[in-house]
């Protein structure tokens, strides 16, 4: 049985794949061309991350598919009840990649508290010769320790960015549809774990209350979450950051607050109209940007083929 990784997979999973008979193809098919490819090779998975889109249509188009696998946490880009209205096993795995992206999120929340993002455009082209001037111009950082983290949306991602943040000293809140306060544990080298409570609260207490925002959210139906509204009820001088999905925070509100010093620093690694994001934002002084890496780590990428590859043995691996 032939598989096509459309956006890639990893050697382990891959590998893996192998292993239990499968073929399995990474050579990138242009979306208008899929269907065709599809049909043709017979492949009975098909396996993409972000870029690949595996709407209705396509769907329609490619009866012998049996499974379609998302290496990542949101499908936003997949049909998904379609699919399995169509019998087509649907699968991703959401908890491979949140050590990573909650790493990158807390290199973005230094980047933005010590203007590291603006220092490393700078510093290679007047860092000889107005070095005092950059010294000057960066040295009204702030510190992480005792500043309050709103943390909205509370899942796997949400839980290992808290983890970070409260070893870093921070009072962390969060906002979330599910649960009331609740418990999280860290695992200390050395130590015996440690159970912390973070507190929830509502979306507009998180906005008024935190000196950094993080977002973990999958896709709004309804439009952007953080939007003019939204902006207008957060302190002066909040930093955001955003590794969730392009589209969560209007960029049209975002620059605007920023402009006005509502928002001091923001940071990016989505953006709405990925592969394509707007100039405007990349180029910011006032963002740290990004290629949508949150998951990009060699170890996130082994256990998210591994997984991707456990689920497809199980799942078709006998038919």
């Amino acid at each position: 049985m032939k598989i096509l990784a459309n956006d890639g997979i990893s050697p382990a999973g891959k590998e893996k794949l192998e292993s239990a008979g499968f073929t399995v193809i990474t050579e990138t098919v242009p979306q208008d061309l899929l269907a065709a490819a599809i049909q043709s090779e017979g492949y009975v998975a098909l396996l993409v991350r972000s870029a690949t889109k595996v709407r209705q249509d396509l769907i329609d188009a490619c009866p012998g598919l049996k499974l379609i696998g998302r290496g990542g946490v949101g499908m936003d880009n997949i049909d998904v009840e379609y699919a399995r209205s169509k019998g087509i096993h649907v699968i991703n795995t959401p908890g491979a990649s949140s050590q990573s992206v909650a790493e990158l999120v807390m290199a973005h929340l230094f980047n933005i508290a010590r203007f590291v993002h603006l220092s490393n455009r700078e510093m290679p082209e007047r860092g000889t010769a107005d070095f005092a001037a950059l010294k000057k111009s960066y040295s009204k950082g702030v510190e992480l320790r005792g500043k309050t983290l709103g943390i909205i949306g509370f899942g796997r991602i949400g839980q290992a960015t808290a983890r970070y943040a409260l070893g870093c000293g921070m009072k962390v809140i969060v906002a979330d549809h599910y649960g009331q306060d609740t418990y999280i544990t860290l695992d200390i080298e050395g130590a015996e774990p440690v159970r912390v409570k973070v507190k929830k609260v509502e979306l507009d207490t998180l906005l008024a209350s935190s000196d950094f925002i993080t977002l973990h959210v999958p896709a709004q139906k309804d439009g952007a979450l953080l939007n003019a509204a939204a902006f207008m009820k957060m302190k002066d001088g909040v930093r955001i950051v955003n590794a969730a999905r392009g589209g969560v925070v209007d960029e049209d509100a975002l620059l605007t607050a920023i402009d006005s010093g509502k928002v001091a620093y923001a940071a990016l690694d989505v953006f709405k109209n990925e592969p394509s994001p707007r100039g405007d934002l990349v180029n910011h002084p006032k963002i740290s940007a990004t290629p949508h890496i949150g998951a990009a780590t060699a170890e996130a990428q082994d256990r998210i083929g591994e997984e991707l590859a456990d689920q497809i043995v199980q799942l078709i691996g006998n038919n």
